[in-house]
């Protein structure tokens, strides 16, 4: 795995869940820290409770990265403070249930900006540095969902689709090049996520926690593979749709994730 002891790490979505997770196992293993997210209380928390515990750095960026320009502003931001980032974690992203035409439309808008926008901006504007110098990562949190259309969460589906896809052809653009790509794709996990969804039949399975996560991240990370499912169960869901036909699998994924009101 890249080397990030004494490195610089920026975690978007950091103040809780998998972004938290990812903190404390890149601070425990001596990376300085940017953390990202919108609640600046926790964020302040978190830093100093990293620091005190590993001796690391840690810097505190609040940001609302579904609004537009957000991404270029945080890049300055690291910019002006000296700050240059060997490892990109996007995993900031939420999720909407229930039917599309039901669902509010600028509700939806700022899931595509934060799932897909921010992580194409985020990458774009922070890959150049690493590639200077020939290292670096970029994990890019996606979802078992990216694997097959979603029915009742039809945006969030297919952004993850869009995560997945875009990872895996940025992994073989610079696979040669120094820098590793890693799509992470949990199934439901012991998150905030499914309590800002406000719908627990969008939990599908057994609940992984967020430290598991992010130890298949890195051992994925370690093997350089361009995606990981954490969970075998989750990996055979994951490749269902080779077996079924696209319908089938539509009916499928519908039926478990039909509202219940």
């Amino acid at each position: 795995m890249i080397a990030i002891k004494n490195k610089w790490t920026l975690i978007t979505g950091a103040s809780s869940g998998i972004g938290e997770a990812f903190a404390h196992e890149f601070a425990a293993r001596g990376s300085h820290l940017i953390l990202v997210a919108r609640s600046e209380a926790k964020l302040i928390a978190l830093a100093e409770k990293l620091h005190k515990n590993y001796g690391i750095q840690a810097q505190v960026i609040v940001s609302d990265l579904s609004q537009h320009g957000s991404a270029a502003e945080l890049y300055q931001q690291c910019v002006g403070r000296g700050l240059n980032v060997d490892c990109l974690i996007n995993n900031a992203g939420f999720a909407t249930h229930g039917l599309f035409e039901q669902l509010s439309g600028p509700r939806q808008h700022d899931e595509v900006m934060l799932n897909v926008t921010a992580v194409v901006d985020l990458t774009h504007l922070f890959l150049p540095d690493m590639l200077k110098k020939q290292s670096g990562a970029v994990i890019n949190v996606a979802s078992t969902a990216a694997f097959q259309p979603t029915p009742n969460m039809a945006v969030y589906g297919a952004t993850k689709a869009f995560v997945l896809s875009f990872t895996e052809a940025l992994w073989e653009e610079n696979r040669k090049r120094g820098v590793q790509f890693l799509a992470l794709c949990p199934g439901s996990t012991e998150t905030e996520f499914f309590n800002i969804v406000g719908a627990d039949e969008a939990s599908v399975g057994k609940r992984d926690t967020p430290e598991n996560v992010v130890q298949v991240a890195l051992r994925a990370l370690q093997a350089k593979k361009a995606y990981a499912i954490p969970g075998l169960k989750n990996f055979i869901s994951a490749q269902m749709s080779r077996f079924f036909t696209r319908k089938q699998m539509l009916f499928v994924v519908g039926r478990m994730l039909r509202t219940r009101h």
